[in-house]
């Protein structure tokens, strides 16, 4: 009898230690259960970019090699396609269209929208190098260390249109342009219906009797061809022939001030800007960032190879520019900056910062470039008398 109990006892117990052993694995045994299961496929994004371009320019290579590097950093989860001008509104109404959320970013120059803000010429094109001295390296340098990215971000908030932008193409120097036949000096450019750069680049040619006439990249040939405008500018060597320019005109001017400082930049509504993760958000910053770099490094050698085929084989003729010239857009560009610095508070702000930036660091960057500017054009002219 006394041994039955017992072991009726001990049963009692070892169930008790099988039931509190299941209660206490049951949890451990749900999380393996949940590990083992697939994990939800992250959210994807496409961002949908209009171009202020045609699809086929050289500048929208080098976008969509920015696109790339964003959806291989997010493993794909933000994808960018890029739309042609006009695919869903007028290139005028571009950055409005990102603010309103019609599209999902858009991808022009800064200061086209300087009608908005006048400021928005000293990110996109601060001509005659902002009236301080600076080159597209040393504009970039400012814009990274020298207090322009948060200037830049608030821009928009001065413009008052919901976006989030990025710079991702400093191409400059660019050239003065084509013409029909050749100009010795300002009074024989005076008169010419010039194709220039909306915004502040063109109101300064306007200040030095030249009648500035901006056009979208996609009008410019046809413009010419038609006899609407007598010369024009765009980018350099290489976008200038793709889109066709040389069939045109022949008399090539490569130094030129209004736009020796140039960015290309694209803009992103903010309401899908801030619903990505903060590795996709940084994603797009690292990406964008090294677009600037890899944007230099594409127009060197693409407008070297370009420029060789519009001379030998093209027919284009290569001048200089007529001293006179550059020193009344340059004057007139300061005048014109001045006055935008006395009726705007931001743009002072804006063009202060880059002024004391360039105390700072165009001495240094001067004096540094003279050595390269010796050798690279000691090697240029002996490369032309090889040829002759």
């Amino acid at each position: 009898m006394f041994a039955l109990q017992d072991l009726r006892s001990a049963g009692n117990s070892l169930g008790r230690r099988l039931a509190h052993a299941l209660k206490r694995s049951a949890p451990l045994a749900l999380a393996a259960a949940a590990l083992a299961l697939p994990a939800p496929a992250p959210a994807k994004t496409l961002i949908r970019i209009q171009s202020v371009i045609p699809v086929h320019a050289d500048e929208v290579v080098m976008l969509k090699d920015f696109a790339r590097d964003v959806s291989d950093l997010t493993g794909g989860e933000v994808t960018f396609t890029v739309l042609p001008a006009g695919a869903v509104v007028g290139v005028n109404e571009t950055l409005d269209a990102v603010d309103k959320g019609l599209i999902e970013a858009g991808f022009a120059w800064t200061h086209y929208w300087s009608g908005k803000h006048p400021a928005a010429t000293l990110f996109g094109s601060p001509a005659a190098g902002a009236g301080v001295g600076l080159d597209n390296l040393a504009w970039v340098s400012w814009y990274l260390y020298g207090g322009g990215a948060a200037l830049y971000d608030r821009l928009w908030d001065e413009m008052g249109v919901n976006v989030k932008g990025f710079i991702l193409q400093p191409v400059g120097p660019e050239p003065l342009g084509w013409f029909r036949k050749p100009i010795a000096s300002l009074a024989d450019f005076k008169g010419l219906r010039f194709r220039a750069p909306p915004g502040i680049p063109g109101q300064i040619y306007n200040a030095i009797g030249v009648a500035a006439v901006a056009l979208p990249g996609g009008e410019i040939l046809p413009a010419l061809e038609r006899g609407v405008i007598d010369a024009a500018e765009w980018a350099g060597p290489k976008p200038d022939s793709v889109f066709g320019f040389q069939k045109v005109l022949k008399h090539y001017y490569l130094q030129g001030l209004h736009q020796n400082v140039v960015n290309a930049d694209i803009y992103i509504n903010k309401d899908v800007w801030k619903k990505l993760t903060a590795l996709q958000q940084k994603a797009i910053e690292v990406s964008a960032n090294a677009a600037m770099m890899k944007a230099h490094s594409y127009r060197i050698i693409e407008n070297g190879r370009a420029l060789k085929q519009l001379v030998e084989k093209d027919g284009v003729v290569l001048h200089d520019t007529p001293k006179d010239f550059l020193l009344a857009y340059a004057d007139a560009a300061q005048r014109v900056f001045q006055g935008h610095a006395d009726r705007n508070p931001f743009f002072k702000e804006v063009w202060d910062s880059q002024r004391r930036f360039a105390e700072q660091a165009i001495p240094f960057w001067a004096s540094a470039q003279k050595a390269n500017a010796a050798i690279t054009g000691a090697y240029a002219d002996k490369l032309a008398g090889a040829r002759k």
